[in-house]
């Protein structure tokens, strides 16, 4: 049995007067793109205020029909105190180059990993005010095969410290010795002289000291322990989180870093144990998009997105394919989330023409760094995954780019298993072996149908389904109960996202057919609706499905198939489900057969239409926890009945209002926090209208700017930064974003329906 455990989050600035001190650097940018300059304030992504476009977008049906090209940002600001002054970034997408003062300081070529630049040579001595200029190339293009956006998209922060400091990245903490009595907290401080003379400092954690001497440009560790007893165990359940401190003698105040203790084995007789407890894996890719505000990685925005999965049922989100960001790590540690941090999606042979196969090997090595180094304190992260469906993967070369990837991640952490994410498109698959030796646990891309004859071959490889159909949801949860040597499966995807245009869709008689991926793409599509969760942050039936399959939390849920012909014949597509809605809404359909899923882990289900029922059911896993019911479409109310538990789902009728639900009632007057908006389209019982289609317009008054305002039809060409949205199945989502002054915040919608307001503090 492979036993790991680690567990530390080294969050926000370390404050003083001679302290390493970072404070945000997103405010009061200048913009310039097509020829226009605008004022700007970070996270932005300019892809996101263009609307998508088949006929000039040059991401095409990958990255969704948006423009990327060149962008450039300005910025000035007066030199700080400190010795030296850095700017760090945590991700800009993408080919950035960085200027101070008209000198190039800086360059970072892959978009989805920080990288810090060292601006101090560059700043005036006097009272000048300095010049940052960040120029931002993506007009190489197909460079991605989703939405990527375009621009300094995530934060910046500046940096100043002492020449003699703690390195960037430099407090490691990880947990020995876990029991229910204690646990040991061992932590690993990197100090770094950046000096042109030798240096010493005291390195003080917890109370503890260590003297520490540095030649010129010389790095050190030191290591640290201490005992916590009768230990609060981190988990999804219970993500609990320590604090640790520390601190040089040149500084007044401590690093203060947080950390969970938590223990976790895997093997092929035991599956995946977390903290002595067996669990089941039930993973969700996300992509890095935040939906309707495109790539901008505001925090509130990353937290919504774990917040969405967590109530969706997942317990795991691998961040396909690329390294996401600090915000939405620092949401899973605090809100109970497990992680598979991914560095790449391909690796030599290209996918697209200017993808990572132009860097890999000039920077493979740097950016796996860049995401552990910065990520290995995460107690939410349980593995690293080093690619995805790799091109080469039938060239034996491809062994040793997996050993070199590998042995990058393991130059920073050896606390966490390294996987990959390996597919087959024809017969072949047994001839992966040896790749699969390379790797601690091996990933299935809709391949775990294999795992029998794979376990039989290979009796230690230990597996877990690292993408899979939506709608093959049963069996790959009765894989994962039935074989422990399967530890979990991962679906595509848990969220709706921009790019890969069409995938999951289904479409009828007459409409283009095909998958996504078929020769000239989807061009009516911009998006990928294949997620449980849509761009507004509706759960689809199939959401409730997979979580009561999962979870003990969901015990009866109630929804009703289309009628195949109702708008014309379905066809499916491989990422697709069956179009399934909360909805007793069929006009026209009076008197024909129409199909109501039920699904519960209930022995058995009565169903009742208007009081009258309709018919029981025996529920059982030979059923797959369904109990699906044919019966003459008539309005009215459904009802549900399986044990104590009842649902409902009523005939709506006209449209009467707009009802408006905000996910809070107060912003952070920081110009960072955003409030999502529900708009619903409801009748005048306050019933979801399934249907309705209703242009509005969006109208912020107040501290607070309008976002985004969209729906989930991945369809609408409308710019998702417009005040114009048409509802979709009923539902539309508006973003604010505060201002920097306190005060309310009055969001109106304007349509053929009386207008409907909302305020926030």
């Amino acid at each position: 049995m492979k036993k790991l455990t680690l567990c530390a989050v080294l969050l926000g600035a370390c404050m003083g007067a001679q302290a390493q001190t970072q404070q945000l650097f997103d405010n009061g940018w200048h913009f310039s793109h097509d020829g226009k300059t605008i004022s700007v304030n970070l996270p932005h992504d300019w892809d996101i205020s263009y609307a998508s476009n088949p006929e000039t977008g040059a991401t095409g049906t990958d990255g969704g029909w948006f423009p990327a090209g060149k962008g450039e940002y300005r910025k000035a600001f007066a030199t700080p105190k400190g010795e030296l002054v850095k700017l760090h970034f945590e991700g800009v997408y993408q080919r950035a180059e960085v200027f101070v003062n008209g000198q190039k300081a800086g360059q970072h070529a892959y978009g989805y990993t920080p990288f810090t630049v060292d601006v101090t040579p560059y700043l005036y001595k006097d009272k000048r005010l300095n010049e940052v200029v960040v120029k931002v190339d993506n007009s190489q293009q197909v460079n991605c095969r989703w939405y990527s956006g375009s621009g300094i998209y995530r934060h910046v922060w500046l940096q100043t410290m002492p020449l003699l400091h703690i390195a960037e990245n430099g407090v490691f903490v990880t947990t020995s010795n876990i029991s229910t009595k204690e646990a040991t907290v061992n932590v690993e401080v990197t100090v770094q002289n950046e000096a042109a003379n030798a240096g010493q400092a005291i390195v003080e954690v917890e109370g503890k000291q260590q003297q520490v001497e540095l030649q010129a440009g010389e790095s050190k560790s030191v290591c640290f322990s201490y005992t916590i007893q009768n230990p609060h165990l981190w988990s999804p359940q219970d993500p609990y989180l320590y604090t640790v401190n520390t601190k040089l003698s040149t500084q007044n105040s401590p690093c203060s870093t947080k950390f969970g203790v938590r223990s976790f084995s895997y093997d092929t007789e035991k599956g995946f144990v977390l903290n002595g407890k067996p669990m089941l894996l039930n993973g969700a890719c996300v992509h890095h998009d935040d939906g309707v505000i495109g790539a901008m990685a505001f925090d509130d925005a990353e937290i919504r997105k774990v917040r969405l999965m967590k109530a969706a049922g997942f317990n795991l989100i691998r961040t396909s394919h690329n390294p996401t960001t600090r915000a939405f790590l620092d949401a899973c540690d605090s809100l109970g989330m497990l992680v598979i941090g991914e560095a790449f999606d391909g690796w030599r042979t290209a996918k697209k023409p200017y993808d990572y196969s132009t860097l890999i090997d000039s920077c493979y090595r740097e950016d796996i760094h860049a995401m552990v180094m910065r990520d290995r304190n995460h107690p939410s992260i349980i593995s690293w995954s080093i690619g995805n469906e790799v091109i080469e993967r039938k060239e034996i070369a491809v062994v040793t780019t997996a050993r070199k990837l590998k042995a990058a991640v393991l130059e920073c952490d050896k606390t966490r298993p390294v996987t990959e994410a390996l597919c087959a498109w024809d017969r072949d698959w047994e001839i992966y072996d040896p790749h699969f030796e390379v790797l601690d646990i091996a990933g299935y891309n809709y391949m775990i149908f294999k795992h029998a004859t794979d376990h039989k071959r290979d009796p230690k490889r230990v597996m877990w389904q690292t993408e899979s159909y939506p709608r093959g949801a049963f069996r790959n949860w009765a894989t994962v109960h039935d074989y422990p040597y399967v530890i979990g499966d991962m679906v595509w995807t848990g969220l709706d996202y921009l790019g890969e245009s069409g995938i999951g869709r289904y479409y009828y008689e007459g409409e283009r057919p095909g998958e996504s991926y078929a020769e000239g793409g989807q061009p009516d599509w911009h998006g990928a609706c294949c997620g449980d969760v849509d761009m507004t942050g509706w759960r689809r039936p199939i959401s409730h499905y997979r979580s009561m399959l999962w979870n003990d939390n969901e015990p009866l849920y109630m929804a009703v198939k289309e009628p195949n012909g109702y708008h014309g014949k379905i066809y499916e597509t491989s990422w697709s489900v069956w179009p399934t809605w909360e909805s007793w809404n069929w006009a026209g359909w009076e008197g024909k057969p129409i199909d109501v899923e039920v699904y519960t882990k209930a022995p058995e289900v009565k169903l009742y239409l208007n009081d009258q029922l309709v018919g029981t059911k025996k529920v059982s896993r030979d059923t797959e926890f369904k109990a699906v019911f044919t019966l003459p479409y008539e309005a009215g109310t459904l009802r549900a009945e399986a044990g104590d538990e009842t649902v409902t789902l009523a005939t709506a009728g006209e449209p009467a209002r707009l009802r408006l639900k905000a996910d809070r009632t107060k912003l952070t007057a920081d110009g960072q926090s955003l409030a999502y908006i529900t708009v619903e389209v409801v009748d005048k019982e306050g019933r979801v209208c399934p249907d309705a289609a209703i242009p509005c317009e969006a109208i912020v008054k107040g501290q607070a700017t309008l976002m985004a305002f969209a729906s989930a039809d991945l369809k609408d060409r409308e710019i998702k930064t417009s005040p114009r949205a048409t509802t979709f199945k009923g539902r539309a989502i508006i973003v604010v974003r505060s201002t920097h002054k306190k005060g309310k915040v009055q969001v109106s919608v304007k349509s053929s329906l009386p207008v409907a307001t909302t305020s926030i503090n």
